[in-house]
């Protein structure tokens, strides 16, 4: 079959070279001029390898991206990483029951309470049924008030802020659920993980069109896609199957003849964006080794602050420190219409109660933001995922709204990806 594949993250890339392996023509269209979608990576001068615009990882037991990695012969880099908290001026880590039983600001009762808690959902199979109950609703009476307030209300206000009392119990237990101690990174990047998938899809024929605003999709005998690519020329392509891996919200701006109800029905689904201020500095900013530290200072504009080379070595990145300083957002929040001065002036007296002197230790700042980062996962989310195909003959749609309970992530992009290539063969 032609196929065409709208987006190249990590699901179009994946069922790009799932399907060109199989034998069929893939033709790839990309409005950025780089793969990798929420992955993908910037270079600076004298850095070995590329950083994400937004923190990146994956966990030990995410299956498909390390079957993945090691079918194209991709190096993953295995790691211990510390997750650390800051509540009341005090940094603690918490990324393990015995952490969790050192934890200083709960007695002991509360402790145990609340590792009991976490104990039954990571290991209680039956998830299904959490997506009846909201997550703020029913955690406090699992975990304890006390325990529940201090260390994961915090955090839900951060990432949800307006929704937060929309949240699925089902979304906080895949968190719980996929949490390992040890982490996964791609040798040189996320950015040099997709460009060498899409190298392999390149050897099996596929073509790339990077840079190319996609302006319509349609289907009659054949779909359809019309692009605008470099220089602003217009061009048409016709294939037996197209597949759109792009946001939900920006299919239905391409996609003007798919009827009024599934418009109205994929237009609920709600999200998020995201902002991400990224710190260059010379010395290290969380001095105790913490790679992720969870913010729940009330009064604090932060949310997590992420020593990227507190993870992997300053030395692939001319011995810099890389701090992300990253919020999800409704669109029409502030942030996305401030410099990177200006979030820095609001962040730094936050900032200097971390680390005072990290100041003079700056060398730049790189400030990144997108519309679509995060899937609002409300109770019920279950019975609201759109399915694959749309009414539009031969267009599939499959997106970061198919993934659910398990939140976003490249290991279940390319499952996604596995899956929609599946389906297509199957059709």
């Amino acid at each position: 079959m032609k196929i065409g594949i709208v987006g190249a993250g990590l699901t179009g890339l994946s069922a790009a070279y799932k399907l060109s392996k199989n034998g069929h023509k893939i033709t790839v269209f990309e409005t950025e001029v780089k793969a990798g979608g929420l992955a993908v990576g910037f270079d600076e001068k004298n850095w070995e390898w590329s950083l994400e615009k937004y923190y990146h990882h994956f966990f030990i037991n995410d299956k498909f991206i390390l079957q993945l990695a090691k079918e194209i012969n991709h190096k993953v880099i295995i790691k211990r990483s510390k997750t650390s908290t800051l509540i009341n001026g005090t940094i603690s880590q918490l990324d393990s029951p015995i952490a969790l039983m050192k934890f200083p600001f709960l007695t002991f009762a509360q402790r145990l309470r609340m590792g009991i808690s976490l104990a039954l959902l990571r290991y209680d199979p039956i998830w299904r049924l959490f997506d009846r109950f909201r997550a703020i609703e029913v955690l406090p009476k699992m975990m304890g008030k006390k325990g529940f307030e201090m260390i994961w209300e915090p955090l839900f206000k951060a990432k949800f802020g307006k929704y937060v009392n929309e949240i699925s119990l089902a979304w906080f237990w895949a968190r719980i659920r996929k949490r390992t101690s040890f982490l996964a990174y791609p040798e040189g990047g996320f950015l040099m993980f997709a460009e060498n998938l899409c190298q392999k899809i390149r050897d099996n024929g596929g073509k790339f069109y990077f840079n190319s605003k996609i302006v319509k999709i349609n289907s009659k005998e054949k779909a359809t896609l019309e692009i605008i690519g470099k220089g602003g020329k217009k061009s048409t392509f016709k294939f037996d199957k197209i597949i759109v891996t792009v946001p939900s919200f920006i299919f239905l701006k391409i996609t003007p003849s798919l009827p009024l109800n599934y418009k109205k029905k994929l237009g609920r689904l709600k999200s998020l964006g995201s902002t991400s201020l990224i710190l260059r500095l010379k010395k290290t900013f969380l001095e105790d080794g913490t790679y992720w530290l969870n913010v729940c200072e009330k009064e604090s504009p932060l949310m997590a602050v992420v020593e990227h080379t507190n993870f992997m070595d300053k030395s692939y990145y001319n011995n810099e420190h890389l701090i992300y300083i990253g919020h999800y957002l409704s669109e029409d929040h502030p942030y996305f219409t401030k410099t990177k001065n200006d979030l820095l002036k609001k962040f730094d007296p936050y900032l200097k109660k971390i680390n005072k002197n990290y100041r003079k230790n700056l060398i730049g700042m790189e400030f990144f933001k997108t519309p679509f980062a995060q899937p609002i996962m409300s109770v019920g989310y279950g019975k609201k995922i759109p399915p694959f195909e749309t009414p539009l003959k031969n267009v599939y749609l499959a997106n970061i709204d198919h993934v659910f309970p398990w939140d976003r992530g490249t290991n279940y992009a390319i499952e996604l990806g596995q899956k929609i290539a599946k389906r297509i063969e199957s059709s």
